[in-house]
């Protein structure tokens, strides 16, 4: 029998106050958010200029509604409609869990392209700010997935493996920690290093397809190891529900590298 790390069951409760509780998972998104947005005022402030302070405080605001309404709605159109059909008020009961990255994605860049048309801002630019920030929440999210115990990986014999105590018996892949460390942290540095030359900063389109094009390759490689969804399963008994939704994401990232062009009028 092959040994085991144990699980740090970490309460996922931080602190209550009567009926109000106060979660890991909340404050990972809070976290996220406002350490991202941070992030985006010190980028902005290196050509090309994507916008100026007061617009990058109110981008928060849009961000946040892109993520939670874009997260909630994914989850519930990609991962269980039939049931939410049959239980709609469960949509809005998003405290008992349900986000989905892709969702996510989608609202922000909707909200994106809407705060830039009413300001009149680059929306390539200012998605390029929001692309290199975003693996900060990635890897919060993912460090609140360990805490819940939740999105744990498929039975292995690895020795770092683990017993997920929603996961049975058998000792499971840290999952949520390989997200964590490919989707946060490495691709946070690829971005970081990309964005230091100017050139490529240059050309709107080209950080946030290479944003895609990382975070695409690190969710499928990673879903090899991650359990699948109980109700959904394998598709074709090989692929995951998250592969399918990241495969066109790889092509997206690559029409924008490769159709990402120099600003006019930068030097």
């Amino acid at each position: 029998m092959s040994l085991a790390i144990a699980f740090p069951n970490i309460d996922p409760v931080i602190f209550s106050f009567g009926p109000l509780s106060i979660r890991w998972y909340a404050l990972s998104y809070i976290a996220g958010l406002l350490i991202g947005i941070k992030y985006i005022a010190y980028f902005v402030t290196k050509s090309p200029h994507a916008m100026d302070k007061k617009n990058t405080d109110d981008l928060l605001v849009w961000l946040t509604l892109g993520v939670l309404f874009g997260g909630r709605l994914g989850y519930v159109a990609f991962y269980n409609l039939e049931f939410y059909i049959s239980n709609p008020i469960m949509i809005f009961k998003v405290w008992e869990g349900g986000m989905a990255f892709h969702g996510g994605l989608i609202g922000v860049i909707c909200v994106i392209i809407i705060f830039c048309r009413h300001r009149k801002l680059s929306i390539l630019a200012v998605s390029d700010s929001v692309a290199c920030a975003a693996p900060i929440g990635l890897f919060f999210g993912r460090i609140a997935n360990f805490i819940n115990g939740e999105l744990f990986g498929r039975v292995s014999d690895v020795p770092w493996a683990m017993i997920f105590p929603r996961g049975g018996s058998l000792p499971r892949h840290p999952s949520q920690l390989y997200e964590a460390g490919l989707e946060g942290l490495v691709l946070f540095i690829c971005l970081l290093c990309l964005s230091r030359r100017r050139e490529l900063r240059e050309r709107p389109g080209f950080l946030s397809g290479s944003f895609l094009i990382g975070y695409a390759f690190f969710r499928v490689f990673i879903e090899f190891y991650r359990e699948p969804d109980a109700h959904i399963g394998l598709l074709y008994d090989n692929f995951t529900t998250g592969q399918f939704l990241s495969a066109p994401l790889l092509f997206l990232g690559v029409y924008l590298v490769l159709t990402s062009k120099k600003m006019k009028g930068s030097t």
